[in-house]
């Protein structure tokens, strides 16, 4: 069975100004999806599965599903806002995205954010890892080097990573406003604290790979665990990392670190899309991309 990628395309985008799924940055009006999804069928991913808010879903048919027609098999999600605690105004974070895709996936998967550029290896390497002989628990994650996740505009969020020397994942913690601080780079803990962190520091950008069981995980965590500690709190987040992590210290499942060489950017803010459309451009100069994906 080919494997699945699934795009969290929900955000808000309120940091970057406006919808950011939707902007193009390549040259015929490409968004960064655009480039998962044809990195991701070069690959070998035999579909896309979209979660977007049901407000924007007429925008999201005519400006995106549209152009994959004939190329691969697609599919959308919702992210309900439903039964949300007062005072609440946007769903539950990342994991809680990824529980809307439970329907519309029955094998291995690959979960991205629809807003970062991960590179052709990030999907060479995570198909390869899931069109294996793969048992149920075994998962997989592609690690950044933390000084080429950052924005030069402001914070952003990444998940903190600890490898053990055979290449699994020991330990995931998501870290708030991490952003260069002098010649350093620090982050803010739980306590509202800056933290500092070394630039090698390996962290996650939301490039895991999957099997089914990780959808029953996760919902009976979010409902017996994450749901009750937190109903009352308007501003807690159901984080992929915050799941991972749970998994790892229960001895439920192991995650393998893929050696790649993919290389990341993105726009958190909008002053980093000149830098992004900068580097599409340099890509399809080199043979990367041509200059329309999908013709």
């Amino acid at each position: 069975m080919k494997p699945t990628l699934f795009i969290l395309a929900a955000g808000m985008g309120s940091r970057y100004g406006g919808l950011k799924q939707l902007d193009g940055i390549g040259p015929n009006g490409e968004t960064i999806m655009d480039y998962s999804v044809y990195d991701a069928i070069k690959a070998g991913f035999g579909k896309v599965v979209f979660v977007i808010r049901e407000s924007f879903k007429e925008d999201f048919n005519e400006k995106v599903l549209s152009k994959y027609q004939g190329h691969i098999e697609t599919a959308v999600v919702f992210q309900s806002l439903d039964a949300l605690p007062v005072g609440r105004e946007k769903p539950w974070g990342t994991n809680h995205a990824v529980l809307m895709a439970k329907g519309a996936i029955k094998g291995p998967f690959l979960v991205i954010n629809a807003d970062d550029f991960y590179g052709y290896d990030t999907f060479r390497a995570t198909a390869e890892f899931l069109s294996g002989d793969l048992k149920e628990n075994e998962y997989c994650m592609v690690g950044f080097k933390m000084e080429n996740t950052l924005s030069e505009t402001g914070g952003v969020s990444r998940g903190l990573c600890e490898i053990s020397a055979d290449g699994y994942l020991k330990k995931v913690i998501e870290r708030k406003e991490v952003m260069k601080s002098g010649d350093e780079i620090q982050f803010k803990d739980e306590n509202g604290n800056m933290q500092s962190v070394l630039p090698d520091t390996i962290v996650s950008m939301n490039a895991w790979g999957f099997t089914p069981d990780y959808f029953e995980h996760s919902e009976k965590y979010f409902r017996d665990v994450f749901l009750p500690a937190n109903i009352e709190n308007v501003k807690s987040e159901f984080f992929i990392p915050l799941m991972i992590d749970y998994l790892i210290s229960a001895g439920t499942a192991t995650v393998k670190c893929l050696d790649t060489d993919a290389e990341w950017f993105g726009v958190t803010y909008s002053e980093d899309r000149p830098g992004v459309i900068e580097k599409i451009n340099e890509l399809i100069a080199v043979g990367m991309y041509p200059e329309k994906l999908f013709g």
